[in-house]
């Protein structure tokens, strides 16, 4: 059964393949930030990729909060036995800017595992993580266009607080109430 967990060392192989999944999705499907975001030496060199496994975890700290962020962020790998499946953040708090784009949850599933109720049974198991943040009512965010975000977000609770320039915003209960008022 699919679970959350901390980034390690140990899922390097399949975290690496399911990079190279995301890059081999061609033109017109964006490349998530998460995958971007990976030291390129750490594609390569173990060494290297226990460094960026480091980098992730201490993102939790306010001292290590990533810079375009500028807030901590709780990095969990979505993984069934030795094969990761997806990736999800929790931002521990919001900025004016992720307030508008961005909110408390980012998710991703890795193209091969798609289709297959991983994003929202993966959201659904990072609002207890949420709540004990600190966070009641988690902010996400989407754009228009992507029904199947929608679908995970609303599945889980969301309720769409607005639609501003593309993106909705949608509300969602962390605790086990389920309530938003």
């Amino acid at each position: 059964m699919p679970e959350l967990v901390d980034p390690n060392t140990r899922l390097r192989a399949s975290f690496l393949k399911a990079v190279a999944e995301f890059h081999a999705e061609g033109p017109g499907r964006p490349v998530p930030w998460f995958v971007t975001d990976v030291d390129p030496p750490a594609l390569t060199d173990a060494e290297a990729f226990a460094a960026y496994v480091a980098r992730v975890l201490a993102e939790r700290t306010e001292a290590a909060a990533r810079p375009d962020a500028r807030v901590p962020m709780t990095t969990l790998w979505w993984t069934e036995g030795d094969r990761v499946l997806g990736r999800l953040a929790i931002r521990h708090r919001l900025t004016p800017g992720l307030r508008r784009v961005g909110g408390h949850i980012g998710y991703d599933v890795r193209p091969s595992a798609r289709r297959r109720g991983h994003a929202t049974a993966m959201l659904a198991a990072a609002l207890p993580v949420a709540a004990g943040l600190g966070i009641d009512r988690a902010l996400l965010t989407c754009d228009e266009a992507n029904i199947a975000s929608r679908r995970v977000i609303e599945a889980n609770g969301g309720r769409l607080l607005a639609a501003d320039g593309g993106k909705l915003r949608f509300l969602l209960p962390t605790g086990s109430a389920q309530q938003l008022m």
